[in-house]
C-alpha cells in the first residue's frame, strides 16, 4: 500500500473517530508499527494531526510548531524515499548538519538507532531527534517566524565553530545556472555556511524543485550532491553527481 493511501486511510480514521491508535490503524493497513509512526509523524508534519502516545488525535489548530508551507503537502510518498536512502549515507561516526525542511526532517524516522552527532537550526527536528535519544545540538540565533528554525549572527557564529562529515540541505529551486536557491536571505545564508563547514554535502530535493528559481543564491551545482526521486534532465549531470532513489 502506497503513503497516500495509507495517509487516507488515516485521516479518514480520524473524522470518524477523532483519536485513533497505532494497532487499530495497523491492523486497517496491515502495515508494520513502525511505518505507521512514520505516516504519523508526516501527517502531524502537514499540521493534519496531533501525535499522542499510542496513537493520533484530530488536529483542532494549528501544531505547536506552526503550520506547513502548501509545498510540503506534496510528493510526500518521493520524499520520504529520499529521506530513507539519505538516513542510509550517515554512519555512527559522522558529525551531521540537518537543515530545515521536510525532507530532511523525515530522515529522523530512519536514523532512530545512530551514534552519530547531529546539529541542526530546525526546532521540530532538534525535538524528534531527542525523541529518539540521538545526540542533538542546536543552533544559537532568532527564530524565524513560522517556519521554526534559527538564523541570523548568532546562528551563522555557531555554525561556523562546527566541522561536519556529511550536512542535509533542503532547497527550493535547483537549475544548471543559478544553482541551488532558496526564497528567504537569512535561511539562504545558515544553508550556504553549513554546505562549506561540511565534507560532503547533499542536498534532498524531489523533481518538482528542478527548473525552479527562488530569490536567494546558495551555492554552485558542483558543490553538492543531489538525491532525488527522478531526474528529467541529464544535462544536470554534466556539473554534479544525481542519486535517484
Amino acid at each position: 500500500m502506497l503513503a497516500e493511501q495509507r495517509a487516507d486511510i488515516i485521516l479518514h480514521e480520524l473524522s470518524a473517530l477523532r483519536t485513533v491508535s497505532v494497532s487499530h490503524l495497523c491492523q486497517l493497513t496491515g502495515a508494520s508499527e513502525a511505518t505507521i509512526r512514520r505516516d504519523l509523524n508526516t501527517l502531524a508534519n502537514l499540521g493534519k494531526l496531533s501525535k499522542v502516545r499510542g496513537g493520533a488525535t484530530l488536529a483542532e489548530t494549528e501544531e505547536v510548531f506552526g503550520k506547513m508551507p502548501e509545498s510540503s503537502r506534496l510528493h510526500l510518498a518521493e520524499k520520504d524515499r529520499i529521506a530513507r536512502y539519505a538516513a542510509s549515507l550517515i554512519t555512527n561516526d559522522d558529525v551531521v548538519y540537518l537543515d530545515a525542511g521536510s525532507t530532511v526532517m523525515q530522515m529522523v524516522e530512519y536514523l532512530q538507532n545512530s551514534r552519530a552527532l547531529f546539529m541542526t537550526n530546525s526546532i521540530e527536528a532538534a525535538c524528534r531527534l531527542t525523541w529518539y535519544n540521538l545526540q542533538t545540538r542546536v543552533l544559537g540565533g532568532t527564530l524565524n517566524p513560522g517556519a521554526v528554525n534559527l538564523v541570523g549572527a548568532e546562528a551563522l557564529a555557531s555554525l561556523g565553530r562546527y566541522n561536519f562529515t556529511k550536512g542535509f540541505l533542503g532547497i527550493d529551486g535547483i537549475t544548471v545556472k543559478q544553482g541551488y536557491t532558496a526564497a528567504d536571505p537569512e535561511v539562504a545564508a545558515v544553508k550556504t555556511l553549513a554546505a562549506s563547514r561540511s565534507q560532503q554535502v547533499y542536498v534532498l530535493a524531489d523533481s518538482s524543485k528542478f527548473g525552479q528559481v527562488a530569490a536567494v543564491a546558495v551555492a554552485p551545482l558542483n558543490t553538492a550532491r543531489i538525491v532525488t526521486n527522478h531526474l528529467s534532465d541529464p544535462a544536470f549531470r554534466d556539473y554534479t553527481a544525481v542519486i535517484e532513489v
